[in-house]
């Protein structure tokens, strides 16, 4: 009631202030036209006399400080004209009587007295009309959160208590299970202080967050206020800091006071590095000093409050190397959570946790989870509603695995596009290349399961996908598996040079994905006979990074990078030799596989090792 209560009140001015602006106006354009009611021209005193003189004029006005003489004609329109002298200062004017009498001319005079209201509303109206202005824009700005247009210095942190609908608890927060487990203790203290006073014990005075986008930081937050009983304020770290200097560093001073009148209770900052970066140091001029004040003010209040008081200070990044240190240390923020990416039982989990809405047929999640590797908590989300969607356009009541495959490869390859024509050439060229990352992967040791072979063309550009299915997470892989991947990538190229005439630019991602890895086997793992030692310095954020490794600083010599492109050179060429022996000892398999793809365009795995195990040597040889 109280945000419709604003919103109207809002509504309100803004119809009052476009309603006096409108009466502005429409009074500017009546003063014009009472001002002019014919055509009038600005003349000097001697052209009046001039129009006299030629028995021009048929009536005269006299006043204060002009003579208006009316025409005997009309202009083209059909209006009356007009002349319009002024009255020259200290001069004898009975010759133009004299003139006017001559020429028969009605003479008449007029005292004009200063008129009170157009004064006033030219000076106070323009006023009145800002000030309604700024006010129906002061109460936009401040939304429905109820900040009055010149409160910038106060909180704008969204409060949650027990009363609030909707209460986020443990039981909504799935894969995470480290990370949970860490946050019960917080739970504990807010839930029974005197336990841990009895026995001289100090909660953590702030917990730190970590963990990529969408692993469930804030959700985690809101979860712990949610069990502890506690009034949650959220708010995230750029809504600190302003145009205007200083309101940051007020609005931390007001956040902390309300929580202070609330406590015990959770502070929540989301996204802290928006105002908790490394400050600028060496006397440097800072970039954005207000930011700096507002990080300083949120120092002074951490070490202001006494942890006895109940108020727990929970900050959620994503970029923890860019944090000041002044907020890391011993006082502060006590105690980093790492919410990591969950592993395939953790998937699982937080997939159950989002298909609770559905109603399903036939679905396994288990595998849904395998196929998802790498997705976080707000992927998986997008998963499922994906999979909903899928089945609502088949107008169906229930969803199934197919719609689960759908939505993972929506997501993952993009949209089918059916529409995209190629002809039997291409067909053909992408059939046998996507046969060979089969075979390939069906042959070598320590590859990944292959789940499904495609040629459907997708919307980032793929004409068709050899997807492999991890049987399990892994955390490390061996020098011989990589090389096995390199195999695996290098087979789609490779099934080209065999059966057609040249190569195609099919394997671009193919040899971009090779050449970083053996990059990293080199650079990064010391896989290679320049030795147990790593080249150049990796770049980037922790969490955010953009998939391949940037190298920030050169710490090596020229003849060292003339060795480490000659050392990746020959872990490409030794791939590409490996994907030669297979698929030319095990052609009959690759052309089995290409024709049926050319037939059904979509292979699962049980049908590929059909058609491998009834033409040559078993899985997993070479």
């Amino acid at each position: 009631m109280q945000a419709l209560s604003l919103s109207m009140n809002r509504s309100a001015w803004v119809r009052l202030a476009l309603f006096l602006v409108a009466l502005g106006v429409a009074g500017a354009l009546w003063f014009r036209a009472l001002n002019s009611q014919g055509d009038s021209l600005t003349v000097s005193y001697s052209e009046l006399l001039a129009a006299v003189d030629g028995a021009r004029v048929a009536e005269v006005l006299v006043e204060n400080e002009r003579v208006v003489a009316k025409l005997k004609e009309k202009s083209a329109a059909g209006r009356e004209q007009l002349l319009v002298a002024s009255r020259l200062p200290n001069i004898d004017e009975r010759e133009l009587i004299t003139r006017l009498e001559a020429k028969g001319v009605s003479i008449s005079g007029r005292i004009e007295r200063g008129s009170f209201w157009p004064a006033v509303l030219s000076s106070i109206l323009p006023i009145v009309m800002l000030v309604l202005l700024f006010r129906a824009v002061g109460g936009m700005i401040s939304g429905a959160r109820g900040a009055r247009p010149m409160s910038f210095g106060k909180s704008q942190a969204k409060i949650f208590d027990r009363s609030s609908e909707n209460r986020t608890t443990f039981l909504d927060v799935a894969g995470v299970d480290e990370a949970r487990n860490e946050l019960i203790e917080v739970v504990n203290y807010l839930k029974d202080p005197e336990k841990y006073r009895a026995v001289g014990a100090r909660v953590p005075k702030g917990v730190l967050l970590v963990g990529a986008p969408g692993t469930g930081k804030t959700l985690l937050a809101r979860a712990v206020a949610g069990e502890s009983g506690v009034p949650f304020f959220s708010m995230s770290g750029s809504e600190f800091v302003e145009m205007f200097v200083g309101v940051g560093a007020s609005r931390v001073r007001d956040l902390f006071t309300q929580a202070k009148e609330r406590a015990p209770c959770i502070v929540f900052i989301d996204e802290l590095d928006a105002v908790g970066k490394t400050r600028a140091g060496g006397g440097v001029f800072a970039a954005n000093e207000e930011r700096e004040q507002t990080l300083n003010q949120l120092l002074v209040e951490m070490d202001g409050f006494d942890a006895s008081v109940g108020i727990v200070i929970m900050a959620a990044t994503n970029r923890p190397e860019v944090l000041d240190k002044a907020l890391l240390r011993a006082g502060r923020f006590d105690r980093q959570v790492l919410v990591d990416r969950p592993d395939v039982r953790g998937r699982e989990a937080i997939l159950r946790v989002h298909a609770k809405r559905l109603v399903m047929q036939d679905v396994d999640l288990k595998v849904v989870a395998q196929r998802t590797p790498g997705m976080v908590g707000a992927d998986l989300a997008n998963v499922v509603n994906e999979a909903a969607l899928a089945t609502a356009r088949r107008d169906a009541k229930k969803v199934e695995q197919r719609d689960f495959e759908e939505a993972i490869d929506r997501l993952q390859l993009g949209l089918r596009k059916d529409g995209r024509v190629m002809n039997d050439a291409e067909r053909r060229r992408v059939a046998w290349h996507e046969a060979g990352h089969a075979l390939v992967a069906l042959s070598v040791k320590h590859a990944d399961p292959v789940h499904r072979v495609t040629i459907i063309p997708r919307s980032i550009g793929a004409l068709g996908a050899t997807l492999q299915l991890p049987t399990e997470d892994r955390y490390l892989m061996t020098e011989d598996e990589l090389r096995d991947a390199l195999a695996v990538l290098m087979g789609g190229r490779t099934a080209e040079e065999l059966v057609f005439e040249g190569v195609s630019t099919g394997a671009q991602n193919d040899l971009e994905r090779a050449s970083e890895l053996a990059r990293q086997m080199v650079c990064r793992f010391g896989m290679s006979p320049l030795g147990p030692q790593t080249f150049g310095r990796p770049g980037g954020s922790q969490f955010l990074g953009g998939g391949a490794v940037s190298f920030e600083e050169r710490n090596f010599s020229e003849a060292t990078a003339q060795s480490i492109d000659q050392e990746v050179r020959r872990l490409l060429d030794a791939a590409h030799q490996r994907a030669q022996e297979v698929l030319g000892a095990r052609r009959t398999a690759l052309d089995a596989i290409a024709s049926e793809l050319l037939v059904k365009e979509t292979l699962e795995r049980d049908a590929l090792e059909a058609l491998v195990n009834a033409r040559g040597p078993g899985l997993k040889t070479a």
